[in-house]
């Protein structure tokens, strides 16, 4: 049986006994959907490389 890393707390915990996968337990799982909510987290964007400005 492998154990993993908690992403929160880094506790390592067995992933089939934990009902919160990836997380260790409930209350990690909602610490990384706060950060997410409060956009402390955040996805990369694809800037244009040539940005097309309008003609007048």
């Amino acid at each position: 049986m492998a154990l993993v890393r908690c992403p929160i707390c880094e506790k390592l915990f067995d992933p089939q006994k934990s009902p919160a996968m990836p997380f260790c337990s409930e209350r990690c799982r909602l610490t990384d959907l706060g950060r997410w909510l409060d956009e402390r987290y955040g996805l990369p964007r694809e800037t244009e490389e040539n940005p097309e400005s309008p003609e007048d």
